[in-house]
């Protein structure tokens, strides 16, 4: 390059570096951000989860599950 100097980066203020902390707003939105990005995830794994076994989330039992009789479908012998 041109005798060894430090490229500036776009990343790194050029102003007084010794005052990199950030204020209370900047905080409390990078916590926000990052706890959307967690539930974000969260819901990324379920819905894989959800994408690859559909039927493990699905209860066992069925409508006829409480009808007795005639109701459950046992109707042969009524017809007669």
């Amino acid at each position: 390059m041109d005798g060894g100097q430090p490229v500036p980066s776009p990343l790194v203020p050029l102003g007084n570096l010794s005052d990199s902390s950030m204020s209370l707003e900047q905080k409390t939105t990078f916590v926000f951000v990052i706890l959307l990005f967690i539930f974000l995830g969260i819901l990324i794994v379920r819905c894989f989860r959800i994408l690859l076994d559909p039927y493990r989330s699905m209860p066992t039992s069925t409508w006829a599950d409480g009808l007795e009789g005639l109701e459950k479908g046992q109707f042969d012998h009524a017809l007669a």
